[in-house]
C-alpha cells in the first residue's frame, strides 16, 4: 500500500513539474507599444490620435491621388497585411493602412467597444484627420465588414468598394482556427492573456492559408509579437462576445442596398469564411464583381500578393 501512495505520489508531482514548465515556456506576458514599435513601426508608420485612441498607421503615395484606397485588415491581423498590395499600388495611389482597434499596435479600443458603429467611426475619423473627403475602400474579413458597413453608413464618401473574403452573412466554417476557438472559451482566454505557445499562432495561420507551407517563420514571428501588444488578447475575446449581438438581418439588409462600384475578391479554399458568402455578396451587390482565387484561402492579398494586387488595380484603374 505504501509504494501504491508513492507511486501516485511521484506521478501527480511529476504531471506539476511539467506543467509548470509548459507554462513557463509558453509565459507570454503582454508587451508595451515602445517595445514593439522599433521592428514593427518602422518608416512610414506613425501614429496619430482617433476618437481618444494613438492608432498606427501608414499614408504611402502620390497626395494629389483623387480617389485615396483605405485598406482595412482582418481580425488579430495588422496593417502588415497589406505590404504587397501598398507595393503593387503606391506608384500611382495615395493608400492609406491602419491597425484596427484591439489590433496592431493601435491596441484596445478607449472604450471597449468593439461593435461595426465604433469600428465606422474610426475610419471616418481617421479619413477626416488625414483630410480624406472621397475615398475607395478595401478590407479582408472584419475589414471587409467594417469596409461595407463603412459604405452603407457614408455612401458620399465612399466611391469604390474592395471586399476580400469578407464578413458579414451568417457562415458555416469548415474550420475556425484554434486562436479563435481559445478566445471565446471564458477560462482559456483568460489564461491565454498570460501564456501563449508560439504554436497556436502559427496552426491559426496555416489554417487559415489554401496552402499552409506559404506560412513562414517570420510571418509568425509578426502575428505573434503583435497578438501579445498590451491589451490584444483581451480585446479579442471582447471582439468576440460583441459580435454575438449582431442582428444578421440588418447587415442583409444594409448589404442589399449598397449602390457602388464593388470588388469582390475570395480565396476559394477559404475555410473560414467559404466561398458561398462570395457568391451571395455579388447577388446582392446590384453590378458587383467577382473574383474567385481556386488556390488561395482566408487572407487572399497575403498569400499572394502579386496576383491579388493585379485584379485590385485593374478595378481602380477603371474609375480613374
Amino acid at each position: 500500500m505504501k509504494f501504491l501512495y508513492k507511486l501516485v505520489l511521484v506521478l501527480v508531482v511529476a504531471v506539476l513539474v511539467f506543467a509548470l514548465a509548459g507554462i513557463l515556456a509558453t509565459w507570454a506576458p503582454d508587451r508595451k507599444v515602445i517595445d514593439l514599435a522599433p521592428r514593427w513601426a518602422q518608416a512610414p508608420s506613425a501614429f496619430v490620435t482617433v476618437n481618444g485612441m494613438q492608432v498606427h498607421f501608414r499614408d504611402e503615395g502620390p497626395r494629389d491621388d483623387p480617389l485615396p484606397l483605405i485598406l482595412l485588415h482582418g481580425t488579430s491581423a495588422s496593417l502588415h497585411t497589406w505590404d504587397g498590395w501598398v507595393d503593387g499600388l503606391k506608384d500611382k495611389r495615395r493608400v492609406i493602412r491602419f491597425d484596427l482597434p484591439g489590433f496592431g499596435l493601435t491596441g484596445p479600443h478607449v472604450s471597449n467597444d468593439y461593435s461595426m458603429d465604433a469600428y465606422v467611426r474610426v475610419v471616418e475619423a481617421l479619413a477626416n484627420t488625414l483630410g480624406v473627403k472621397s475615398f475607395a475602400l478595401g478590407g479582408n474579413s472584419l475589414g471587409g465588414q467594417i469596409a461595407w458597413a463603412t459604405a452603407y453608413a457614408l455612401p458620399q464618401r465612399v466611391q469604390r468598394l474592395i471586399l476580400v473574403d469578407a464578413a458579414g452573412y451568417p457562415m458555416a466554417p469548415q474550420s475556425v482556427p484554434i486562436g479563435f476557438r481559445i478566445a471565446r472559451i471564458p477560462g482559456m482566454r483568460s489564461l491565454a492573456e498570460l501564456v501563449l505557445p508560439r504554436g497556436v499562432i502559427e496552426s491559426s495561420l496555416r489554417n487559415v492559408y489554401g496552402d499552409p507551407d506559404k506560412v513562414t517563420p517570420a510571418l509568425v514571428d509578426r502575428y505573434y509579437e503583435l497578438t501579445l501588444r498590451e491589451g490584444n488578447r483581451k480585446a479579442l475575446a471582447l471582439r468576440f462576445d460583441q459580435m454575438q449581438k449582431a442582428d444578421p438581418a440588418l447587415n442583409v439588409a444594409a448589404i442589399q442596398s449598397l449602390k457602388l462600384p464593388t470588388l469582390i475578391v475570395w480565396g476559394g479554399k477559404d475555410r473560414l469564411i467559404p466561398v458561398e458568402n462570395a457568391h451571395r455578396f455579388a447577388a446582392d451587390i446590384v453590378g458587383s464583381q467577382l473574383v474567385v482565387l481556386d488556390a488561395l484561402g482566408h487572407v487572399p492579398q497575403e498569400e499572394d500578393a502579386v496576383g491579388t494586387v493585379q485584379v485590385a488595380r485593374k478595378f481602380l484603374d477603371a474609375s480613374l
